[in-house]
């Protein structure tokens, strides 16, 4: 069974699984020199050789590095000790797609297969030259306030271009199973470097229930009001936290079902889980894709079933933390989005 996970409070880029296809050495823009360029490479750049009759393999050991200048990236390709022509290189490119390949031996390799580039890029304003032993690949980003952190979107370039966007604010899971939610907070708090708190816990430890002791007993003996005020009240307490990934109740007995309860969710960035029906990861993707078309839908990160969606990046995304942080410092009065001035009171409103 998969998860679904859909954006209630937008625009955030959140981990992946983690391939192991490419070992990445970065290095800082700055620390990069530009090298000289014949008037043969520059002649070759960005050219597309035809599909090759050759054999072919696909090499797991490929080395490279990796730079962001702002508006454009650079990528450098190990070719080995082989003496590579411009003409034995292809180079092909799409907005979220790169593919490497030379021909060596009468084999042709590939160096670089993917459609997840970190982000968007301008394929026609692609430049790419061979400089000494090195493929260098000069890409053009479409939105240059996006830092990249790799060349390709994996668990680790993600889960830190997240943790520099949020800026400490804290995330909240809500939706139909506590079991997901719990599940994939442990993956989330570990990839961002964030705390857990998870909610049962908490709420059997305060009210003295035994492991066994199940919400619907407590629902059933006390009603479903009393759950929801003692989930409240740890969400109230949590709301000034910063750098928490909390895992709510799945189900209809939660907090997060009462909309009178959500002033302290909006203190950090809430993300719905949901099951879906999909039982891989392309039909996941196909599933999602067709739901929220502007989300981009990645599974399974181990044997967690954990979908993550990528929304297209706004200039509005890095506003957002600076938002929330004033919205808690005002006390989370319940009034997300629109904040009002700090004499308002929210018991006087009608």
């Amino acid at each position: 069974m998969a998860t679904t996970l859909s954006f209630l409070s937008p625009t955030l880029s959140l981990p992946t699984q983690n391939p192991s296809s490419f070992r990445t050495q970065c290095f800082p823009f700055s620390c990069i020199s530009f090298p000289s360029i014949s008037s043969a490479a520059w002649q070759n750049h960005g050219r597309i050789l035809p599909c090759s009759i050759n054999p072919t393999f696909s090499t797991n050991a490929t080395q490279y590095e990796f730079s962001d200048d702002s508006s454009e990236v650079e990528l450098r390709l190990e070719l080995g000790e082989e003496n590579i022509s411009p003409g034995e290189v292809y180079v092909d490119a799409t907005e979220k797609s790169l593919v490497i390949r030379v021909q060596s031996s009468g084999y042709t390799k590939t160096l670089l297969d993917t459609h997840d580039l970190y982000g968007m890029i301008k394929p026609s304003e692609m430049i790419w030259y061979i400089d000494d032993t090195q493929l260098v690949v000069n890409l053009k980003k479409q939105d240059p306030e996006l830092k990249w952190h790799d060349i390709v979107e994996s668990w680790e370039s993600l889960t830190t271009g997240v943790a520099q966007l949020l800026k400490g604010t804290s995330i909240f899971l809500v939706g139909e199973s506590t079991e997901i939610n719990n599940s994939v907070a442990r993956e989330l708090a570990v990839g961002l470097g964030f705390s857990i708190v998870n909610s049962l816990p908490i709420l059997k430890f305060q009210n003295f229930l035994a492991a066994s002791h199940l919400i619907n007993d407590w629902k059933d003996e006390e009603g479903s009001d009393s759950v929801a005020e003692g989930e409240a009240a740890i969400l109230d307490s949590l709301s000034s936290q910063a750098r928490v990934v909390v895992a709510t109740l799945g189900g209809k007995h939660g907090a997060a079902r009462r909309p009178g309860k959500w002033r302290h969710l909006f203190a950090g960035f809430t993300i719905w889980l949901s099951q879906s029906e999909a039982t891989d990861e392309e039909s996941a993707k196909e599933e999602v894709s067709e739901a929220t078309p502007m989300l981009k839908v990645y599974l399974i990160k181990e044997n967690v079933p954990i979908v993550v969606c990528r929304v297209h990046f706004s200039s509005s995304v890095f506003d957002l933390p600076g938002k929330k942080s004033l919205y808690v410092r005002l006390g989370c009065r319940g009034d997300w989005p629109d904040i009002k001035p700090p004499a308002w009171d929210p018991a006087t409103t009608s």
